[in-house]
């Protein structure tokens, strides 16, 4: 290749590795009522700047990657590219930023919880300039919640279907979880209240008419496929159960939409079990905080969700907790961070979703669940 070519070659791309800060990371940049905004706990590697690392995390979630590459000059960087646009220490823990970034709402499906975490955690838990990575909370702008169905009811329309005001909804697990044949199934659902659908659905029918009060049975219509999955809905609604489970976390964001879709044309309650949440939140520094699951499903669609308690035999803290409690309740929820919420987050008029105090708790612990979480 001649100097000449070379020279040529050179002007407007010059390859190599690029600090992402030079480009991603803004921080006189003004956040938009549209932008996506999310809060990182980051632990960068050593030798690796908070501001780097926090711009890598823009850029890895966003348009960027490596390098500089030919078709940067096909769009508009500026306009599609994730911003970390501040940084600040974690009191208390050396080596820990949370860095905030925001996200232009061009780069979001509409609708699509799946598209939003393939976009913003798909990747970057995995880059290697960084120790661990936690996505603590996000603010989901109300130009795109509008874009999701959200529960199938909600709140208000579940008490009204199932005739409860004032009081909380008593539920319980059966025991064991697998090994019960279908009958002795619903023997269980009746005596603490395609076959073991229809024992449940005989058990519902006669404690309501003993007790004249409605009834329903959590049939769990999580399967291997979506189609099965909506199969066992229509199975369900055809017995005339009020209400049907689905493992979301488990089942996927894609297969809980759809089925948080029929339940609201086909009037069935939609329960939400977080089987695996866990796997995901329990780390303090890696993961996902569970109020973000519970923001992501809340637009996903549920009617109620586990939410775990403060009391029993499952971790919860209290203040934390409530927080995403009322995200989960309310409509308007404002920045908290002494309860865990880093945004002002507007629901406009999504309807709520019931948080269910559940783990190792019992008719003892009903004074403080009601005093914690109200009726």
């Amino acid at each position: 290749m001649s100097p000449q070519t070379e020279t040529k070659a050179s002007v407007g791309f010059k390859a190599g590795v690029k600090d992402y800060k030079l480009t991603y990371y803004t921080p006189e940049y003004e956040t938009k009522d549209t932008d996506i905004l999310a809060a990182f706990r980051v632990t960068p590697q050593p030798g690796v700047p908070p501001e780097e690392a926090g711009a890598a995390v823009a850029a890895e979630s966003s348009t960027g990657t490596w390098t500089t590459v030919w078709t940067d000059g096909l769009t508009s960087l500026d306009r599609y590219k994730g911003r970390c646009y501040h940084i600040e220490p974690v009191p208390g823990e050396e080596d820990q930023f949370i860095a905030y970034v925001a996200y232009p709402l061009d780069l979001f499906e509409e609708g699509s919880v799946t598209n939003m975490f393939t976009s913003i955690v798909g990747n970057v838990f995995g880059f290697k300039a960084l120790r661990a990575l936690r996505l603590e909370d996000l603010r989901i702008p109300p130009a795109y919640s509008k874009t999701f169905q959200g529960p199938p009811h909600g709140i208000q329309s579940e008490r009204d279907k199932l005739n409860k005001y004032g009081r909380p909804l008593l539920g319980c697990t059966i025991k064991p979880k697998l090994g019960l044949s279908a009958k002795n199934y619903g023997r269980a659902c009746y005596e603490c209240l395609r076959d073991r659908f229809l024992f449940c659905a005989e058990a519902i029918y006669k404690a309501q008419a003993e007790t004249g009060e409605i009834k329903g049975h959590y049939l769990n219509a999580t399967a291997a496929t979506s189609e099965e999955m909506i199969k066992r809905a229509v199975f369900a609604r055809e017995l005339g159960a009020p209400i049907i489970m689905h493992d979301y976390l488990t089942g996927g964001f894609t297969a809980n939409t759809s089925l948080a879709f029929y339940c609201r044309d086909n009037g069935l309650l939609l329960h939400i079990h977080r089987a695996m949440h866990a796997v995901i939140d329990r780390q303090k520094n890696h993961g996902m905080h569970f109020r973000v699951l519970a923001k992501a499903l809340r637009m996903s669609g549920g009617d109620h969700i586990h939410a775990g308690t403060v009391v029993g035999k499952l971790e919860g803290e209290r203040e934390m907790t409530l927080g995403f409690v009322d995200l989960l309740r309310d409509d308007y929820i404002e920045k908290d961070r002494s309860r865990g919420i880093f945004f002002t987050q507007d629901w406009v008029s999504m309807p709520g979703v019931i948080p269910v105090a559940s783990g190792g708790i019992h008719v003892w612990h009903m004074p403080a669940l009601t005093e914690i979480f109200g009726r």
